[in-house]
């Protein structure tokens, strides 16, 4: 059953990568990928369990229990948990995102970078993913550079290149800072690593992780790049006002970095690191 499980999650994970030329969307190939793996886990039963230290913590608390009731009880619950969070932070990210965006608070950004180079635009994006992640987790970054390149690249495609880049350097920012990623939210909350170790060994590992993509990138790229046409608005004075750009940004931004800050206060420090149960925030998505 185990290799059964195995043989249907690649098959299952090669069908969301080739979305396009089965036509297939990848959103319901994955949810028929999670059916299937949880009805093979739920026929095959404890035999298939990897590590077993969860299911007999759990029988030692609750001795009547059975694989059954932990799966179901257990099991199950932590995962849709740990989705839900991931579907809570995005909801609330994105709606941030969408807020400083509808205010133009992203102009104070974008106006400051002039330049349509496509070479020269790359590396300023990815140093500024790279910066803010270090800050903000890199789930937020993402979303935040994402809709920056939204102002400032018309073309679909190239916006979906550019965010690649985005991905690689937010990843890259996020590892080296201690509120960066949320492993390193966990280890850091935890006692593991301390800020000023944790900088020093791994800043240098990060920028290369950023600048080796970004000089292949770069030999390879060519021309400008152009930029989207400003809405036309219906009065002759701007829709907002510098002012209110400033502290519609402001808001936005100080409301994303609370995320981490809010974590390290209200997360205890002897909170364990790896899974168990019941539940902890050491599986929450990786932001």
């Amino acid at each position: 059953m185990f290799t059964l499980m195995i043989i249907v999650f690649i098959l299952g994970y090669a069908a969301i990568a080739l979305e396009h030329p089965l036509k297939v969307n990848k959103s319901a190939t994955a949810l028929f990928l999670a059916v299937a793996m949880w009805v093979l886990f739920v026929i095959g039963g404890e035999q298939i369990l990897v590590n077993t230290a969860a299911f007999q913590d759990y029988l030692l608390k609750n001795p009547e229990g059975n694989f059954f009731d932990w799966l179901s009880h257990h099991a199950l619950l932590e995962h849709l948990g740990e989705i839900s969070e991931i579907l809570f932070f995005l909801l609330g990210a994105m709606t941030i995102v969408e807020l400083v965006d509808s205010h133009e608070g992203f102009r104070i950004i974008t106006d400051k970078i002039t330049t349509n180079k496509k070479v020269k635009l790359l590396w300023v994006i990815s140093i500024i993913t790279f910066f803010l992640s270090a800050v903000l987790d890199n789930l937020t970054t993402s979303i935040v550079m994402v809709a920056l390149l939204r102002k400032l690249i018309a073309d679909r495609h190239e916006r979906w290149f550019y965010a690649g880049m985005v991905i690689i350097a937010a990843n890259s920012g996020g590892a080296f800072s201690p509120i960066g990623d949320v492993t390193t939210i966990m280890l850091w909350i935890g006692g593991h690593v301390t800020t000023v170790n944790i900088i020093l060994k791994t800043f240098i590992p990060s920028v290369l992780s950023m600048v080796i993509p970004l000089l292949m990138l770069s030999l390879t790229m060519k021309g400008t790049i152009q930029r989207p046409a400003k809405a036309a608005h219906a009065h002759d004075h701007e829709a907002t006002t510098p002012f209110e750009r400033n502290l519609v940004f402001g808001l936005g931004i100080g409301s994303l970095l609370f995320v981490p800050i809010f974590k390290t206060i209200t997360v205890s420090s002897d909170e364990p690191i790896s899974s168990g149960y019941p539940p902890t925030c050491s599986n929450t998505s990786r932001r």
